[in-house]
């Protein structure tokens, strides 16, 4: 595995996409820009890659850019710099407002991919999709989760991303 993938920070990472805010899922195609805030994601391996696992409802704009582009970046801040641009991606919808320029965070390049990165002091990872699953009702097994987290008559399920992580780094 190339050594940037090698992150000897990984449950620091966690700890502070789980309770820290979250952290931002970038999708780009065709010019059109977007980013979102997650709460929910894993590091792990699956089939012998890397893989940064997310999960996406079908109602978001995210959506419609991660299936044309199939790919996406994930920046997780190193502090809490970046809370209130996370509030902000994770209560607008980018079809109404471009949340970068509101949130006033600035991107720059990936190493791998065409989707850009969010810049300041985080962790990044790039990733391409390698298999997604949209969510079946039935098969939430927990019927409280299944209550607590969707509202039938209003949301839509997630479908979940498998990314292969192509490069990971930390930025300052």
């Amino acid at each position: 595995m190339p050594e940037s993938l090698l992150l000897p920070h990984i449950n620091d990472q966690l700890q502070q996409l789980f309770h820290q805010g979250g952290a931002f899922l970038t999708s780009y195609h065709n010019e059109k820009l977007n980013t979102m805030t997650i709460g929910w994601g894993s590091l792990g391996y699956i089939w012998s890659l890397p893989i940064f696992t997310a999960a996406v409802r079908s109602s978001r704009y995210s959506y419609q850019l991660l299936e044309a582009s199939l790919e996406f970046t994930i920046t997780i801040p190193q502090n809490d710099s970046f809370r209130e641009a996370l509030h902000l991606c994770g209560t607008k919808s980018g079809r109404d407002l471009d949340k970068i320029k509101a949130a006033n965070l600035t991107t720059q390049p990936s190493q791998k991919i065409a989707t850009p990165i969010i810049a300041g002091a985080a962790w990044q990872y790039e990733c391409r999709v390698v298999y997604r699953q949209a969510m079946e009702a039935s098969l939430i097994l927990l019927p409280a989760l299944k209550e607590r987290l969707y509202n039938p008559q209003q949301d839509s399920l997630h479908t979940i991303y498998y990314g292969e992580i192509l490069a990971a780094y930390e930025t300052k």
